[in-house]
């Protein structure tokens, strides 16, 4: 091959620009991020999932009559079919992803949009599996725990809803404010690894239910969704704070990870760490369990000298205790963060059907030249 027919490999298409979009800004370098123009610190702070699921749905936040319309069609969607129930009640020792994954796919069975890939039917649909994904989650916790399903509480915003569902019982006001939180930074995240999957699956004209099925799948994958549940893992390992530093020590001197540091994009801290931090500090308090905010931040502490390589806290690192503190089982730390990107999901569907290409990228071939082929015989 000569130097003019050169091929370079992306691995893992870093640094690829496939497409353009007007939904999700990231500049990894100033840890900036903004869903639709707007910062994810005043969404965080001064939002509401609702608010921001509209917003990244439709292009701009809603007025008060469209809030509470939107709202109406989430709480209208919280219910499921009784077969899917079975399939849960099926399904009921399965890791939740998996539940989950089985479940979405098989709701297009029962959605009458389902072969619909208008841009109005995909985000309607969209709509309905915010609600319904977390009833999945909410059935199967308590079918699994041989306790009564829950039922629909209309009177409960998005996020408490949920709470309520997966602990049993109505969330403190501060804890429902937390997991709303807690969403509205996982609603959307630009092209990762979940989200372009079902980018690809709907580039071919696929249903939204088939690409929110392989987004789940994609999401299930430890190198993707997995930082919640090992963080609390961590915390838990090294027991109390001042353990913390020997921990970072043996680890890095083995040449592991960190879990909860470093990003794909973030060559800064998350800009959505700060938000969860601030959460569970104050969250841990309110249990009367100090030392699960002491041992990460002792864990930050001594994992400063590598933020100059670009390993920093991301979303994840806290995320975990939150749920834990919450008496949140550790397999449905993954499912939240599904629950709360379904509308990015979506809205990435959206894009994708609004100015279609199928995705087909190419592999360059390292294999053996052309061989002449031997007849078994002769074999």
């Amino acid at each position: 091959m000569s130097a003019e027919e050169k091929i370079e490999i992306h691995r893992g298409l870093k640094g690829v620009y496939f497409e353009r979009s007007s939904t999700t800004f990231i500049d990894g370098k100033a840890g900036e991020l903004r869903y639709r123009g707007y910062s994810i610190h005043d969404l965080a702070e001064q939002s509401s999932f609702e608010e921001t699921a509209y917003l990244l749905l439709h292009g701009e936040l809603p007025s008060a009559s469209q809030l509470a319309n939107f709202d109406a069609a989430l709480k209208a969607a919280r219910q499921l079919p009784a077969e899917i129930i079975t399939i849960i009640t099926t399904l009921k020792a399965a890791h939740p992803m998996d539940v989950m994954r089985t479940c979405v796919s098989a709701l297009a069975a029962f959605d009458p949009q389902a072969t619909d890939n208008s841009i109005d039917a995909t985000r309607a649909k969209g709509v309905r599996l915010a609600s319904q994904i977390p009833m999945i989650v909410g059935a199967h916790d308590a079918i699994r725990k041989g306790k009564p399903l829950p039922q629909a509480d209309l009177s409960l915003s998005h996020a408490a809803h949920f709470l309520a569902m997966i602990t049993g019982r109505k969330p403190s006001a501060d804890a429902a404010q937390l997991m709303d939180r807690d969403l509205i930074l996982h609603a959307e995240h630009g092209s990762n690894a979940s989200s372009f999957a079902a980018r690809v699956v709907i580039g071919t004209e696929a249903n939204l239910h088939g690409a929110m099925t392989a987004a789940i799948a994609a999401l299930a994958g430890p190198a993707h969704g997995g930082a919640a549940e090992d963080v609390m893992r961590m915390a838990q390992e090294i027991g109390e704070p001042e353990h913390a530093a020997a921990y970072v020590r043996v680890k890095r001197a083995a040449g592991e990870a960190v879990t909860g540091f470093g990003h794909r994009v973030y060559r800064t801290e998350d800009p959505r760490a700060r938000h969860m931090r601030d959460g569970v500090e104050r969250l841990s308090l309110e249990m009367g369990e100090p030392k699960w905010f002491a041992i990460l931040q002792a864990v930050v502490d001594a994992m400063k000298p590598y933020s100059r390589f670009g390993v920093n806290v991301n979303v994840d690192f806290y995320s975990g205790v939150i749920y834990y503190l919450n008496g949140i089982a550790p397999d449905l730390f993954v499912p939240i963060f599904a629950v709360g990107r379904v509308p990015g999901w979506t809205v990435q569907c959206m894009e994708q059907l609004q100015n279609n290409i199928l995705i087909r990228p190419l592999t360059l071939y390292d294999g053996p030249e052309l061989r002449p082929y031997i007849p078994l015989a002769q074999r």
